[in-house]
């Protein structure tokens, strides 16, 4: 039996491995749960798996937690707050396996101390490898394990299994290209907060679903699967499949190409990261090919949707840029959740933010979490003038 600590296990991924704990309840005990603000549903999951850990952002629902838990005579679970909580749920002494679920550059140091504490990371946490990559990945050479959990990247790490001593030559992500894919830059003009939110496959938080609207998000995948797979921007393409029936691609040097396909369901990654090598059953629909008959291939905008352009220019360069370009979407997506800017003006703010920005080439952690925070106040900054 493994034991699991799942950090944002309110979110979409983490409710979703939730699921699969329930599947399976002879092959998974939770012991760490850390939540945003979320304090409702984190209750209800402490009463049903009983976790020896749990945390929340900030101090008052902590207490208000700890509370409810003492007025139903639940005594078992410490409850803690704040990067200090998520720190201590992803490094829990009682876990085997931390699954990084939470949405940010938050997840930073929570990665960092899962695999300083040698437990086993099913990353699903992309900002982490987008921004300090360069930091994560010698750690994980060094004393770590980490399997990912994000589609794409589960696809290519699945199609990895059978290459042997083959190299790969292009590693293929496929998209779904969103709800706005053949939509031109002037009829993305009056995009709603309704119409961004409304994905044609993925049924994904709010921050993520927006970033699939604009492609950032798969810029953010194209930069992670570099650091993930050791691979160049140029040996990284981006192809949009509109039903995400192929989940991504490997062509090898001999010109094989490996695909990993199923239907548009979170729960397969992330039971292959906790199972890893092996693969338990998991219910839900199956592929029909008779059903599905054909499968299309197109090439994304990159000039409508330019924050895709931008991700492998600013990958390619390295340094500092990825950490721009991450906190400036993360702050411009807030925004435009908030209604305080228009749909258009996240990819504008990201652009600004990217060319605004003196690139250091090898930054620390500390630079990294410094120039998240002076990207934050420059995009707040710019909408104020606008």
């Amino acid at each position: 039996m493994k034991k699991l600590s799942i950090l944002g296990s309110t979110g979409s991924i983490g409710t979703q491995a939730l699921e699969v704990v329930r599947e399976h309840p002879e092959e998974f005990q939770v012991v760490a749960l850390a939540a945003g603000t979320n304090l409702t549903l984190l209750e209800q999951q402490i009463r049903e798996f009983h976790p020896v850990l749990v945390s929340l952002t900030s101090d008052v629902d902590a207490k208000e937690l700890e509370r409810h838990l003492q007025l139903s005579n639940i005594h078992s679970t410490k409850v803690v707050y704040g990067m200090d909580g998520l720190v201590a749920c992803a490094s829990c002494a009682e876990a085997d396996v931390t699954l990084n679920a939470v949405v940010g550059m938050v997840g930073i140091l929570p990665t960092i101390a899962a695999i300083k504490a040698g437990k086993i990371l099913a990353l699903a946490n992309k900002e982490t490898l987008v921004t300090a990559g360069h930091l994560i990945m010698p750690m994980v050479s060094e004393k770590g394990t980490l399997y990912p959990v994000d589609s794409e990247h589960s696809a290519v790490f699945q199609c990895l299994q059978s290459r042997g001593e083959q190299k790969i030559e292009k590693l293929l992500l496929t998209a779904s290209g969103g709800p706005f894919f053949g939509k031109t830059k002037e009829e993305l003009l009056h995009v709603t907060l309704e119409d961004a939110l409304r994905h044609p496959n993925w049924s994904m938080g709010k921050k993520i679903t927006i970033d699939s609207s604009t492609l950032v998000n798969k810029g953010l995948e194209v930069m992670e699967a570099g650091w993930l797979f050791g691979l160049s921007a140029e040996q990284i393409e981006v192809v949009v499949q509109p039903k995400s029936i192929i989940h991504s691609m490997v062509q090898f040097t001999d010109g094989a190409v490996l695909a990993q396909l199923g239907t548009p369901d979170m729960k397969l990654p992330i039971q292959y990261a906790l199972t890893y090598p092996d693969r338990l059953p998991l219910s839900g629909k199956r592929l029909d090919f008779f059903d599905l008959q054909k499968i299309e291939f197109k090439r994304p905008d990159m000039e409508t949707f330019r924050a895709l352009k931008l991700a492998f220019t600013v990958f390619a360069e390295g340094g500092s840029l990825p950490t721009v370009y991450n906190a400036a979407n993360e702050m411009a997506v807030s925004l435009f959740l908030d209604r305080s800017i228009s749909y258009l003006q996240i990819t504008q703010l990201i652009w600004d933010a990217v060319m605004n920005h003196k690139k250091i080439d090898n930054p620390s952690l500390s630079d990294v979490l410094s120039i998240e925070a002076d990207t934050y106040d420059y995009v707040k900054k710019q909408v104020l003038h606008l």
